[in-house]
């Protein structure tokens, strides 16, 4: 075993170890607290409504348990079991040294991985979110959903893999900034294209119907200069009962979206809020800031990648002998990058909760924060969030404040 065998196994292994112990952690307090409703609480959400929501948080919770140690695990039989040679051997046996044979490979150990994990996901859509009433989702659906995602990631991502390959290949030592331009237009391709050609091919959008409530929303863009192709809402029903809202587009192409089960629940002041908060994120330029983040972080990544692309101990490390093909390389380097960057994880969702606090900020400078205080409470409600998490385990993982942490900032901002 060489050096970088002995690094990998032992970051492998902090990782999942630190995970499953956080995943306790939270299943242990979430169970602490099920007797009572949290004072904050107790007077508008019941306390059978606060226990189905930490069974429903317990169960996610232990079903990621058992999913985080098949992913070390199965991440181990792709590398130093020898996986992804054999598949990469069998592409080669068909495909000689094309980038094909690289196309293959990538797309082989994909699918082997979505079989690998399909249990999991059956499990979480048609045992856990049933048994607790989330789940629309048919088997005909279901699988219609699998077909379409993996022809969507084989239509873009081949032509995106080929040029990838090719770029590494013939743009010498500093190739991986070439790529890094490719992968920044191919984002900003995807993100206005996504509303409108993408998202349709898995649910229906239909113009915002009610006038008043649309008067109201297009009052409120005025207000924060915000201007969108329209809105809209999204047929979410027919997969799930959990509500949302949210920005999808770029530049023109910007559409506001809502889930049918929001519009159900929430009145039209609660939605009106929930609105102001997404655009909260537009007017703190959270959302470039976002983007910009990501870009700079993957020409890291890339810059890292050109550095051990060539250096056989990297392959020896993972049991392979000398550099491979292409395909290969770029496929280990990223299936160990979360095992390198799991440290960074709380970085990501301190920033997130900081991003949070000032959209929430912002929408009750446009509207009363007692509607998004309601508002929010009914999604915590009907969407069985739980109430009481560890916080070491949230402040690790969760993107948004915990409840009690962000009602008590958003009745701290409502005059008195």
């Amino acid at each position: 075993m060489n050096t970088f065998t002995g690094i990998f196994l032992a970051l492998l292994a902090v990782m999942i170890v630190l995970r499953l112990w956080l995943a306790r952690g939270h299943v242990a307090h979430v169970l602490k607290f099920r007797a009572s409703v949290p004072p904050e609480f107790v007077d508008h959400i019941a306390l059978d409504a606060h226990q189905k929501a930490a069974d429903y948080t317990v169960e996610k919770t232990q079903l990621s348990m058992k999913e985080n140690v098949a992913d070390a695990l199965f991440l181990v039989v792709l590398t130093l079991g020898g996986l992804i040679a054999a598949v990469d051997g069998i592409s080669a046996q068909y495909l000689g040294d094309s980038y094909w044979r690289g196309i293959a490979t990538v797309f082989g150990v994909m699918l082997l991985s979505s079989l690998v994990f399909l249990p999991f996901e059956i499990v979480r859509t048609f045992m856990i979110e049933a048994r607790y009433g989330f789940n629309k989702m048919t088997w005909g659906l279901f699988v219609a959903d699998g077909v379409k995602g993996m022809l969507l990631a084989a239509a873009l991502g081949t032509p995106l893999l080929l040029v990838t390959f090719w770029l590494i290949e013939r743009m010498g030592q500093f190739w991986w900034f070439y790529v890094w331009l490719v992968w920044l237009g191919f984002s900003v391709l995807m993100m206005a294209i996504y509303p409108n050609f993408i998202a349709p091919l898995f649910n229906k959008f239909a113009p915002l119907a009610d006038e008043q409530l649309k008067t109201r929303i297009e009052n409120l863009l005025t207000r924060c200069g915000f201007r969108s192709q329209g809105l809209f809402v999204m047929d979410g029903s027919k997969r799930s009962s959990h509500g949302n809202a949210y920005f999808t587009g770029f530049g023109k192409t910007k559409r506001i979206v809502f889930f049918d089960t929001l519009i159900e629940r929430l009145s039209p002041e609660e939605i009106e809020a929930v609105l102001a908060h997404e655009l909260g994120h537009f007017k703190r330029k959270h959302v470039p800031k976002l983007i910009i983040s990501r870009f700079a972080i993957a020409l890291a990544i890339l810059a890292l990648m050109g550095w051990v692309i060539d250096k056989p101990w990297f392959y020896q490390g993972l049991g392979l002998s000398g550099v491979p093909h292409i395909g290969v390389a770029v496929l280990l380097f990223f299936l160990l990058l979360p095992v390198f960057t799991f440290p960074l994880t709380p970085i990501g969702s301190m920033v997130s909760r900081k991003h949070e606090f000032e959209a929430d900020a912002f929408a009750a400078e446009q509207t009363r924060a007692s509607d998004l205080i309601s508002a929010l409470v009914k999604l915590y409600r009907d969407n069985a969030s739980t109430l009481t998490p560890d916080p070491l385990h949230s402040m690790i993982y969760d993107s948004h404040p915990p409840a009690a942490i962000r009602i008590a900032h958003l009745k701290a901002l409502t005059p008195t």
